[in-house]
């Protein structure tokens, strides 16, 4: 398989935590609709420890992925883990008995829902455990500061080693960084979605890493001709290529594309060693616009 090094490697700021920028989101693993158990859990598990094998050291995933199914599948896949692979979960949501995405951000929900984390992975401390705040359509502009001096209070307890947040606005990653060392940001973002253009920006001014959830669209796949013409020009994948623009877009970004497919993880981690010309970065540009 493909050295995902070659994308390069990113260190979160005031950490000793370095990883591949190629890694993995495990959101995939879980049944339809992220909820129950998958269809093939060995499959599953092959996926995973392809991964790794392949040199992913960055996974993200989440207790509320399932629940609790996907993260109990990393722990059989690949405990005892390695010393050089980082975790990231995310917290603030439950679901339903019926798959709903509920908010759960009291100071007893987060604390559970990291026990559950570490429960399930198999942990005594989380690497890099992401407040997940807004709602299921994107960020709000309520202050923060509540519920991440909650998760704050968990990372003085040494539960957690490092904070980051998702599904936030430029504000109130701002409010975060008065409160507690914020490491990273995952929101959504993709060749197709640019609204966060200025935040990754101004980001990467201080090193802090940002993690693009549905890089390649979400559910729904990146359809455009111009996607389309790149790769055909290149003589690979319009997914590829989505992943490639993103790698070359900022160096903080680090990539998370999940995926329950072997030829999928195949393809997703190739990626890593894609030069898109200036002229193709300049057209995909455009999409975005």
């Amino acid at each position: 398989m493909t050295n995902v090094s070659a994308a390069g490697r990113f260190t979160f700021p005031g950490t000793d935590i370095t990883v591949n920028r190629m890694g993995y989101g495990a959101m995939q693993l879980a049944g339809k609709g992220v909820f129950g158990p998958p269809a093939d859990r060995d499959a599953a598990l092959a996926v995973l420890r392809a991964a790794v094998e392949a040199g992913v050291d960055h996974i993200d995933t989440s207790d509320f992925y399932g629940p609790h199914v996907t993260n109990q599948i990393i722990r059989e896949a690949l405990h005892p883990y390695r010393d050089a692979l980082t975790i990231t979960t995310k917290i603030g949501f439950r679901r339903g008995a019926e798959g709903s995405w509920d908010p759960a951000f009291s100071p007893g929900d987060l604390r559970q829902a990291v026990e559950d984390n570490l429960d399930n992975l198999g942990l005594d401390r989380i690497d890099i455990v992401n407040l997940r705040l807004g709602g299921t359509h994107g960020p709000d502009e309520e202050s923060i500061a509540d519920r991440l001096e909650s998760v704050a209070a968990l990372q003085r307890e040494g539960l957690v080693r490092h904070i980051g947040l998702s599904n936030v606005t430029a504000k109130q990653v701002t409010e975060g960084r008065g409160i507690a060392d914020i490491v990273c940001v995952q929101n959504q973002y993709n060749v197709a979605l640019r609204r966060d253009d200025a935040l990754i920006d101004a980001l990467a001014q201080d090193g802090i890493a940002y993690v693009p959830f549905f890089p390649l669209g979400g559910f729904t796949p990146l359809q455009s001709t111009r996607l389309t013409k790149v790769a055909a020009d290149l003589g690979v994948t319009g997914r590829q290529v989505a992943l490639a623009w993103l790698l070359q877009r900022a160096p903080n970004i680090l990539l998370i594309p999940g995926t329950s497919s072997l030829d999928h993880l195949r393809d997703n981690l190739a990626a890593a060693e894609i030069h898109l010309p200036e002229s193709a970065v300049a057209d995909l540009n455009q999409i975005g616009l």
